[in-house]
C-alpha cells in the first residue's frame, strides 16, 4: 500500500465494539513492515500490527457502498459485506439487500409501506435485477422461471428467532395470492392466506427474543395449473416444540391459542368449555372441542387443566380440573386418575401394577399432554390441508419453506441439536446450489473452470447420522430399559473425544458435549435428551383415550403405531423427504437477519449481525465468489461506464466489444486479474475499485483542467475588462471635461440673458406703470369737459361733419379732448352693439338647430316602423314556404311508407351493420364525425314518426345491444372501441339535441327543432346509453394504458435521453434487464410516438375534443404514477443526473402537449409530482436552506415519498455527496404538520371521473346522405 486519494488508502482493522472499524493508512507501507501507521476516523493515530501474510482488508471506494448486491463490491469480505448493510439499513432505510443468489433481509421492527398492492404490482412481470432488492421480487422470480421452465420452485425462508421469517413468508404467500388468481369463484388464494393466522394460533409462542416466534418449521406448497393460476395448496409441518406446552422458560409464554380462548372463556359459545378464569401460564392438558374458528365444519379447540402442587397419590384423585377434563373427553375420571399415578408392566409370567414417584407421575402426565397437544396440532394441519385441497391435476408447484435457524443459547438441549441438524442438512444443499451455478454461470460464458474451495460440512452431517453416529446411538440408548442420558453422553465421548475434530468434550463440565458446526461451536447438555427423543405415553392411557367420544378418536388410535418411532426418528425421515422435495425444484434464499436483541427500529448491532451473517451462509457465498471472479459486468455496462477511459482511437471502433478488450488490455497489464466471457467480463477481487481509481483520477484531472481554463479565461476576460473600463473612464473624463466647460459657457450665457430680460421686463413694468399714472391724471382734468359734451350733443354732430384735417390744427387744446372723448364714446357703443347682435344670432341659430333635430328623430321612427313591417311580410312568407315544404313532404313520405322494410328486418339488420360492416377506418374518411350515430338517429326519428312503441323499443334495445356486442368482440382492439366511443357519445347528444327539451332545444336552429321527437321520451335510453358510454371509455382507458405501459419505464427512467450523462453503475450477480442487451429498447420516441397514434386515431374516429382531453389527461397521469412509483423502488435511478434525465423526458411530454394543443387538458399537472421528485433529485441537500426550500416546494409528494426519495439518493460519482441522515431528520420534522396520506406508491389503476358534454350537432338531418360503402340498403330516406 501506499498513500494515494482519501478514498483509496483506508483499510479494516478488527474492533471489540464494532467488529471492524475503519482506518486510513498515513504512512506508506512496504513489505516486511510489521507495523501499519493508520488514523482511526475519530482522529486516533494507531501503530497497528500486522502480519505480512495477512494483511488487513482493503475498504472499498464510498461510490460502491450502498449497492444493492454484495458482490458488485470490488472488495468482498466480512467487513465490507457488514458495512454496505449497516449504511443501507441505517442510513437508507433499506431492509433487503442480494448477496449473489440470497436476499437479505434485516427486521426493521416497524411497520413499513412497502408491502401494499400498489408495490405487488409494481414488480410483477419485473426482472430481479430491474428493482431494488424486495421480497416481492424473489416471489416474481420463483413464479416467472416456474411458468418459464415449467419447473417446481422453493423459497427457503430462514433466520434466528425474531429476525422475521415467518413475516417474510407470510408476504411472498400473499404476492403469489395477488398476482395468480385462479378464475373460479373458490377463492383458493384468501383460503391459503387464511391458513396463516391458524398456523400461527397454534403454533407460535411468545419468548425473549420474538413475540411471535414460529416454534415449528412449515414448508407450504402451493400449486398451479397450466395457466399457472393458484388451484390449492398443502402444508408438512416439522419439530413442533411439545415442551413448550408443560414448560416455559422465564419471561416466556405458553402458545398464542391458550391466551386466545382464555381472552374469550367469557363469551357464550365458549362456556361449554369451562375454562373460568384460570391462569395461561399454569394451563397443562390440551383437549379438544367441537367448534374452532378456523374455516372447518368441524375442527379442533383448545382448553386446560390445572394441577394442584400437591403430589400425585395412589388411588382416585379429587380434582375439579380433573373432573372438567375427563367430561369435556368423555373419558372415566377414576382411571384416568388411576394410570396417571401408576404404571402397568407386563412380564411374560404376569401383569404388574406399579406405582410411580412423583417425579414418574409428573413425566407421564407431560408426555401425555405433550402428545395430545402433538396430534391437535397435526388434526388442525390435516384439516387446513382438507380445506386447501383441489380437483384435477397439480401442473406446477412453488413450495415456501420457513424454518428455524441456527441456534445457540446458553442452555442448549434436544430442540436446538435437532433445528441446527436440520439447518447443517439445508448448509450443505445450498453451498452445492451456489458452486452449482458458479460452475454453470462459467460453462456459460466460456471461461475456464477452475476448482474452488468451498466449506463442505458432510463431515458434520457424518457426525450427527451416520453410522454408529450420534443420532444412532441416542436410538440406541433410548431402546435399553434402563437408559440414561450420562450413559449415552459416555458412549459419544469414548466414540469421538480426540477421534473426531468436530467432537469436543468441555474442560469444565461432564453433562455436556461440543460439536463444531458449520456456523459456530454449539455446546449441548445432555439432560432430557432420552426422555425428549422417546415422547412415549403409557399404552393403558392411550387405551383409555380410544375410548374418548370426541372427534378425535380416530387419532387415538394412530398413537401406538406413532409411539413406537422415536423423535429423532420421525425427524430425520421428515426432514429427508424435505431434502428429497428441495433437491427436486429450483431454490431461491431468504436469509433473515435480527438487528438487535432490543427490537429497537433501525438499531444496527454488528456483532449480533455479523453472528447471524456466518451463520447462514451469506458469508461463504462472498467467501466463494470472492476466491474467483466476484466482480461481473456487461459489455454494455463497462463500455457505458468507463467510455472516458477510452481514447478517440479506441472509441472509433463500432465493435463496442472489442473496445472493450482493447481498453482492459492496455488499463491492466496482468491479464489474469480478469477474463472476458461471451457476454460479460470477470474481474478478479480489486480491480473494479482500481478502475474506479483510474475514472475518478480522470474526472478529477478533467475537472482541474477544466477549473484552469476556466480560471484563466475568466482572468483574461477580467484584465481585459478593467483595461477597457480604464481606457473608457480616461475617455469620459476628457468629455466630462469639454463638456463640463461647454456647459459652463452656455449657462453664463444663460443666466447673463436672462437678467438682461429681467431688467427689461422691470423697465417697461415701470414704463407702463408712469405712463398710465399720467394718464390718469390727464384724464381727471379733462372731466368736466365731457360733462360739457353730454350737454351739448348735438353741437358735436356738426363739428363732427367739418374739416378736420383743417380744424385740428387751428383748434386748441380743449378741443382737441372733445374730439377724443367723442370717439371713445362711439367706439364703446359700437363694441356694445356687436355683443347684442352676436347674442341674438346665437338664439336665433340654437333654435333652428332643435327644429331641425324634431324632424330628423320623426324620419328615423318612420323607417323603423317600414322595417318592421318589412320583417314581418318576410316572416309571413318563410312560413308559407315552411307550410308548403310540410305538405310535399307530407305527401313524399306517405307515397313511400311501402318501400320501407318490416320492423324485424330492419332492426336485425341494423345490428348487423353494427356488429359487421362499420369499420372504422373505412367510416372516417371524408365522413361528418358520428355518421354512424346520425344515421341510428334518423331510424329513431322515422320510428317516432309513425309513433310506434314497439319498434322504437325494438331498435334501441337491439342497437345496444350490438353496440356492447361489437365492443365485447373487440375489447382489444383501440381503433374500434375509439370508433364506437365516438359514435355512442354522438348518439347520446342526438338524443339529448331532438328530445324537445328547452335546455337543449335552445341550441338548434329553427330548422332542427322542426325535427324533434313528437311522440316520445327517451330519457331512460339516454341514461343506458350514458353508462354504455362510461364502459366503452373504461375499456377504451385499459387498453391504452396496455399498450403504453410496457413503454413507461424503459423510455422514462432507464432511457438516456442526454447523451454523455450516463447514471450506470455496478449491479453484481442481479443484473438489469437493460444491461444485457441496448437494442429493441423502447425509448423517449417510443412513448411520444405512441401518444401522437392514440391522438390521430381519435382524431380521425371525430372524438370529442373534451374527450380527447381527459383521454390524454389519464396517459399522462399513468406515466407520471409508473415513472414514480419504479423510482422509489429503484435506489440505483436516484441520482441528480437521473434527475436530469426525468426532467428532460418531461419537457418532451410538455412540448407534445403543446404541440398538438392540448395544453387545456390539466394533463401537465398530473406529471407534477415526478417533475418535483426530479427536481427534488437535482437540488442542493445539505443545509437548512436546503430543507425549507424543500419543504415548501414539494406540495406535490407526500412526506413518506420525500423521505424515501432523500433515503434512496445515489451518488454516482465521488463528487457527489450522500445525503446525510440528519438532513433528513431535519426535513422529516419541518413536514410533521403536513397533514397527507402516508402512502408511498401512487395508485397506477386510479381513473379520474369522466364527464361527456352536451355538444350539439350542427349538421342538418335532411342533408345527411348514407354512403353505399355503408352496405345499407335496405335503409330508404322518405
Amino acid at each position: 500500500w501506499s498513500i494515494g486519494e482519501p478514498s483509496y488508502n483506508r483499510v479494516w482493522i478488527p474492533d471489540n465494539e464494532e467488529v471492524w472499524q475503519s482506518a486510513e493508512i498515513t504512512k506508506n507501507y512496504k513489505a516486511g513492515d510489521r507495523f501499519l501507521h493508520v488514523q482511526l476516523e475519530d482522529g486516533t493515530e494507531l501503530s497497528y500490527p500486522v502480519d505480512p501474510a495477512a494483511l488487513p482488508p482493503l475498504r472499498n471506494p464510498d461510490i460502491l457502498v450502498g449497492e444493492n448486491d454484495l458482490t458488485a463490491l470490488s472488495y468482498l469480505h466480512e467487513p465490507a459485506v457488514l458495512h454496505n448493510l449497516k449504511i443501507r439499513f441505517v442510513e437508507s432505510k433499506l431492509i433487503y439487500t442480494y448477496s449473489g443468489i440470497i436476499l437479505v433481509a434485516i427486521n426493521p421492527y416497524k411497520q413499513l409501506p412497502i408491502y401494499g398492492d400498489a408495490i405487488i404490482h409494481a414488480y410483477s412481470g419485473q426482472n430481479m435485477g430491474d428493482m431494488d432488492p424486495h421480497i416481492f421480487a424473489v416471489a416474481e422470480e420463483a413464479y416467472k422461471q416456474m411458468a418459464r421452465n415449467n419447473k417446481n420452485q422453493s423459497i427457503i425462508v430462514s433466520g434466528e428467532s425474531g429476525a422475521g421469517k415467518t413475516v417474510s413468508a407470510r408476504y411472498t404467500m400473499r404476492y403469489f395470492a395477488t398476482v395468480s388468481k385462479s378464475s373460479s369463484n373458490a377463492h383458493v388464494e384468501d383460503k391459503v392466506l387464511a391458513s396463516n393466522p391458524i398456523t400461527e394460533a397454534v403454533g407460535n409462542a411468545k419468548t425473549t427474543r420474538n413475540d411471535n416466534s414460529s416454534r415449528f418449521g412449515k414448508y407450504t406448497e402451493i400449486s398451479f395449473d397450466q395457466n399457472y393460476q393458484i388451484i390449492g395448496a398443502n402444508m408438512r409441518t416439522y419439530l413442533l416444540e411439545k415442551s413448550r406446552v408443560v414448560f416455559q422458560s422465564e419471561n416466556e409464554r405458553n402458545y398464542h391459542i391458550f391466551y386466545q380462548l382464555c381472552a374469550s372463556a367469557m363469551q357464550p359459545e365458549y362456556e361449554h368449555l369451562k375454562l373460568g378464569k384460570s391462569q395461561a401460564n399454569n394451563l397443562l392438558f390440551t383437549i379438544s372441542v367441537q367448534h374452532f374458528k378456523a374455516g372447518f365444519s368441524s375442527a379442533g379447540m383448545f382448553s386446560a387443566l390445572q394441577r394442584k402442587s400437591h403430589s400425585l397419590k395412589t388411588g382416585p384423585v379429587e380434582d375439579k380440573h380433573l373432573n372438567i377434563f375427563c367430561e369435556l373427553l368423555g373419558l372415566n375420571c377414576d382411571k384416568v386418575a388411576r394410570w396417571l399415578c401408576h404404571r402397568k408392566i407386563v412380564t411374560t409370567s404376569e401383569t404388574v401394577t406399579k406405582p410411580m414417584t412423583r417425579a414418574q407421575a409428573a413425566n407421564a402426565r407431560d408426555a401425555l399432554a405433550k402428545k395430545i397437544y402433538s396430534h391437535l396440532f397435526d388434526f388442525i394441519v390435516e384439516r387446513i390441508n382438507q380445506a386447501l385441497q383441489f380437483p384435477g391435476k397439480q401442473h406446477t408447484f412453488i413450495g415456501v419453506l420457513d424454518i428455524y435457524g441456527f441456534e445457540t443459547f446458553d442452555v442448549n438441549s434436544f430442540e436446538q441439536f435437532c433445528i441446527n441438524y436440520a439447518n447443517e442438512k439445508l448448509q450443505q444443499q445450498f453451498n452445492l446450489h451456489v458452486f452449482k451455478l458458479e460452475q454453470e454461470e462459467y460453462m456459460k460464458e466460456d471461461i475456464p473452470w477452475t476448482l474452488i474451495d468451498f466449506y463442505d460440512n458432510q463431515p458434520v452431517i457424518d457426525l450427527i447420522e451416520a453410522k454408529m453416529g450420534i443420532l444412532e446411538l441416542l436410538d440406541e440408548e433410548c431402546l435399553l430399559p434402563h437408559g440414561k442420558d450420562e450413559n449415552w453422553l459416555q458412549k459419544l465421548y469414548n466414540n469421538f473425544v480426540n477421534k473426531n475434530s468436530l467432537f469436543e468434550k468441555p474442560r469444565m463440565s461432564n453433562t455436556s458435549f461440543i460439536i463444531q458446526h458449520f456456523a459456530d461451536k454449539v455446546e449441548y447438555k445432555c439432560e432430557g435428551f432420552l426422555e425428549k427423543n422417546r415422547d412415549t405415553v403409557h399404552e393403558v392411557l392411550i387405551e383409555i383415550l380410544k375410548e374418548s367420544k370426541v372427534y378425535l378418536t380416530f387419532y387415538w388410535k394412530c398413537f401406538i403405531s406413532r409411539t413406537l418411532l422415536s423423535g429423532v426418528f420421525q425427524f430425520r425421515n421428515s426432514l429427508s423427504l424435505l431434502m428429497v422435495t428441495l433437491n427436486a425444484t429450483t431454490p431461491h434464499y431468504v436469509r433473515c437477519i435480527k438487528p438487535n436483541d432490543e427490537k429497537l427500529p433501525f438499531e444496527f448491532d454488528s456483532k449480533r449481525v455479523a453472528q447471524q451473517l456466518r451463520a447462514c451462509g451469506v458469508l461463504e457465498t462472498i467467501r466463494i465468489s470472492a476466491q474467483s471472479y466476484p466482480s461481473r459486468w456487461t459489455y454494455i455496462e463497462f463500455f457505458s461506464r468507463y467510455s472516458i477511459l477510452m481514447t478517440q482511437q479506441e472509441l472509433s471502433i463500432n465493435d463496442k466489444k472489442q473496445i472493450c478488450k482493447i481498453v482492459l488490455q492496455r488499463l491492466i497489464q496482468d491479464h489474469n486479474q480478469y477474463q472476458f466471457g461471451r457476454t460479460k467480463i470477470f474481474f478478479r477481487a480489486g480491480q473494479v475499485a482500481y478502475l474506479e481509481k483510474l475514472r475518478s483520477d480522470k474526472l478529477r484531472h478533467a475537472c482541474i483542467l477544466i477549473q484552469k481554463r476556466v480560471r484563466g479565461w475568466l482572468q483574461r476576460r477580467r484584465d481585459h475588462q478593467n483595461k477597457c473600463l480604464w481606457t473608457h473612464l480616461k475617455f469620459v473624463d476628457n468629455s466630462l471635461s469639454f463638456i463640463w466647460l461647454e456647459e459652463q459657457k452656455y449657462c453664463r450665457g444663460y443666466l447673463v440673458r436672462r437678467l438682461c430680460q429681467l431688467i427689461h421686463v422691470a423697465a417697461v413694468t415701470i414704463q407702463a406703470y408712469t405712463r398710465g399714472f399720467l394718464a390718469r391724471k390727464k384724464y381727471r382734468k379733462v372731466q368736466p369737459i365731457k360733462n360739457l359734451i353730454s350737454v351739448t350733443g348735438n353741437n358735436l354732430c356738426s363739428v363732427k361733419n367739418m374739416n378736420t384735417m383743417a380744424i385740428i390744427p387751428n383748434s386748441s387744446p380743449f378741443a382737441c379732448l372733445v374730439l377724443l372723448s367723442s370717439a371713445l364714446f362711439f367706439l364703446v357703443f359700437y363694441q356694445d352693439l356687436c355683443l347684442v347682435c352676436t347674442v341674438l344670432l346665437e338664439s336665433h341659430f340654437q333654435s333652428q338647430k332643435e327644429i331641425y333635430e324634431k324632424e330628423i328623430e320623426g324620419l328615423n321612427f318612420k323607417v323603423e316602423h317600414l322595417s318592421q313591417d318589412i320583417n314581418h311580410l318576410q316572416k309571413l312568407f318563410r312560413e308559407e314556404n315552411d307550410i308548403n315544404d310540410g305538405i310535399r313532404l307530407e305527401v313524399s313520405r306517405l307515397t313511400s311508407e311501402n318501400l320501407v322494410c318490416s320492423r324485424c328486418r330492419s332492426t336485425t339488420q341494423m345490428c348487423l351493420w353494427h356488429s359487421k360492416y362499420l369499420k372504422p377506418r373505412g367510416v372516417v374518411v371524408n365522413m361528418i364525425p358520428g355518421l354512424p350515430a346520425h344515421i341510428l338517429f334518423m331510424c329513431v326519428r322515422y320510428a317516432d314518426y309513425l309513433n310506434d312503441p314497439d319498434m322504437l323499443k325494438s331498435f334501441m334495445n337491439v342497437t345496444i345491444d350490438g353496440i356492447k356486442q361489437v365492443v365485447k368482440e373487440h375489447s382489444e382492439d383501440f381503433e374500434m372501441l375509439s370508433f364506437w366511443l365516438s359514435n355512442t357519445y354522438y348518439f347520446l347528444n342526438c338524443l339529448k339535441q331532438y328530445s324537445g327539451e328547452e335546455e337543449f332545444m335552445k341550441y338548434n336552429t329553427p330548422r332542427q327543432n322542426k325535427n324533434c321527437l313528437k311522440h316520445f321520451d327517451l330519457s331512460e335510453y339516454r341514461q343506458i346509453l350514458s353508462d354504455l358510454a362510461i364502459r366503452i371509455y373504461h375499456q377504451f382507458i385499459i387498453v391504452m394504458e396496455n399498450n403504453i405501459q410496457h413503454m413507461i419505464v424503459p423510455g422514462m427512467l432507464e432511457y438516456e435521453s442526454l447523451q454523455g450523462i450516463s447514471g450506470l453503475k455496478p449491479t453484481g450477480f442481479r443484473k438489469r434487464s437493460s444491461s444485457i442487451d441496448d437494442t429493441d429498447t423502447y425509448t423517449m420516441t417510443s412513448i411520444l410516438q405512441q401518444l401522437s397514434y392514440f391522438y390521430s386515431t381519435m382524431c380521425q374516429n371525430g372524438l370529442d375534443s373534451e374527450l380527447l382531453k381527459q383521454a390524454v389527461k389519464q396517459l399522462f397521469f399513468l406515466i407520471g404514477a409508473v415513472t414514480l412509483n419504479s423510482l422509489f423502488l429503484r435506489k440505483d435511478m436516484c441520482s441528480c443526473r437521473k434527475g436530469m434525465q426525468i426532467r428532460c423526458n418531461i419537457s418532451y411530454l410538455e412540448e407534445w402537449l403543446k404541440d398538438k394543443n392540448l395544453q387545456s387538458s390539466n394533463a401537465k399537472e398530473t406529471l407534477e409530482p415526478l417533475s418535483q421528485a426530479a427536481w427534488l433529485l437535482q437540488v442542493k441537500k445539505i443545509t437548512d436552506d436546503d430543507a425549507k426550500e424543500i419543504c415548501e416546494h414539494c406540495t406535490s409528494l407526500s412526506t413518506v415519498q420525500i423521505v424515501k426519495i432523500l433515503n434512496s439518493y445515489t451518488p454516482i460519482d465521488d463528487f457527489e455527496k450522500r445525503v446525510t441522515p440528519s438532513f433528513v431528520r431535519k426535513v422529516q420534522a419541518m413536514l410533521n404538520n403536513r397533514e397527507d396520506v402516508p402512502q408511498l406508491m401512487l395508485d397506477t389503476k386510479h381513473l379520474f371521473q369522466v364527464t361527456f358534454p352536451f355538444s350539439p350537432s350542427p349538421h342538418a338531418l335532411e342533408l345527411i346522405q348514407v354512403p353505399s360503402s355503408f352496405k345499407l340498403g335496405f335503409l330508404t330516406r322518405v
